[in-house]
């Protein structure tokens, strides 16, 4: 039974990545220019770049950002090691657009929320910025209902003593406190404050629960 549930979520999350990411290639078509399109890509992957069939796309190219560098295979990626909350090393409007998936969240502080907003604006001409609603009533990490609603010390008591969702149980609260205060989801009136003019897609899951939230700006059609 728990092999049928986890394959029925895997499912459900390749379901909404692809649905997600055709969005996003709809938004991408409206790009105007005469050059290779660069993306920075701020905490992905390039295995999630090839399942959407980007590999050695000689029209796009794509730096992924993270907090250590990687190895890459295909020749339209880059890897470089960097912050979220600081992208000092880019010039104002190096990229045609600055893509994350499920990243602000992981940022700690609404603060540096803040300031990673304010840096993909910046080094962007475009952008476009998903993360789990924060009202959603499955916690999309540890995959417990109404886990985010739990007072603090809970969801360390929680996360010290049970394997939930993508985390094993912590080896010590020290570890279980830092990992739950990395997470800090957000609400749509949030992130509009942090992107001020972005439009919104809300990802819905039964067609009435939104599951998650992407504000983006790219050129009207």
């Amino acid at each position: 039974m728990a092999t049928k549930i986890f394959a029925f979520e895997k499912s459900l999350y390749q379901y909404f990545r692809k649905k997600r990411f055709k969005f996003f290639i709809s938004l991408l078509e409206r790009v105007k220019t005469d050059k290779t399109i660069q993306i920075l890509d701020i905490g992905g992957t390039e295995i999630y770049w090839e399942r959407m069939k980007f590999s050695n796309n000689t029209n796009v190219i794509v730096t992924l950002l993270n907090l250590e560098k990687v190895p890459t295979k295909n020749n339209n990626f880059i890897s470089i090691k960097g912050d979220a909350s600081d992208l000092s090393l880019f010039k104002d409007k190096q990229f045609d657009v600055v893509f994350s998936n499920s990243v602000i969240e992981h940022l700690f502080s609404f603060d540096n929320q803040e300031k990673m907003a304010a840096e993909v604006m910046r080094v962007g001409k475009y952008y476009y910025v998903q993360t789990p609603n924060y009202f959603f009533p499955i916690e999309p990490h540890w995959e417990f209902p109404f886990f985010q609603f739990l007072p603090f010390k809970i969801r360390v008591f929680l996360t010290k003593n049970f394997n939930l969702g993508y985390y094993k149980k912590a080896a010590n609260e020290e570890d279980a406190i830092k990992l739950v205060s990395e997470i800090r989801l957000l609400t749509e009136k949030q992130m509009k404050r942090l992107f001020p003019g972005g439009k919104v897609y809300r990802e819905t899951f039964l067609g009435v629960l939104v599951k998650s939230i992407t504000l983006y700006s790219f050129l009207e059609k």
